[in-house]
């Protein structure tokens, strides 16, 4: 899931391979907006998951621990992923805003 999350960012597939219909046209930034919200939103719904198999889990509801386990493991990675993809584009952020004219 975590790849999954990226790709709405990147175009990216599961297997490394760029979209041949990524194409450059000049926007105004709303698609970017529009998949970054994307990706926030599907690690929200990781977290989501996450949270409600380990509740059942805790209560003795859940018949498999591997897929809280699972779920939570992926909740974790993309979360790291959002948090560096933050960190980058704050650190764009500050690079361009020392830039002289």
């Amino acid at each position: 899931m975590p790849l999954a999350a990226l790709a709405a960012v990147s175009g990216v597939t599961a297997t490394g391979y760029v979209s041949p219909t990524m194409r450059a046209e000049p926007t105004d930034g709303s698609g970017f907006a529009t998949s970054l919200a994307g990706a926030v939103d599907a690690a929200q719904a990781l977290q989501a998951e996450s949270k409600t198999l380990a509740l059942q889990a805790v209560t003795g509801n859940l018949d498999d621990i591997h897929n809280a386990t699972l779920a939570s493991t992926r909740a974790q990675v993309t979360l790291e992923l959002v948090a560096a993809v933050r960190n980058k584009g704050v650190d764009a952020f500050t690079e361009i805003m020392r830039m002289q004219a």
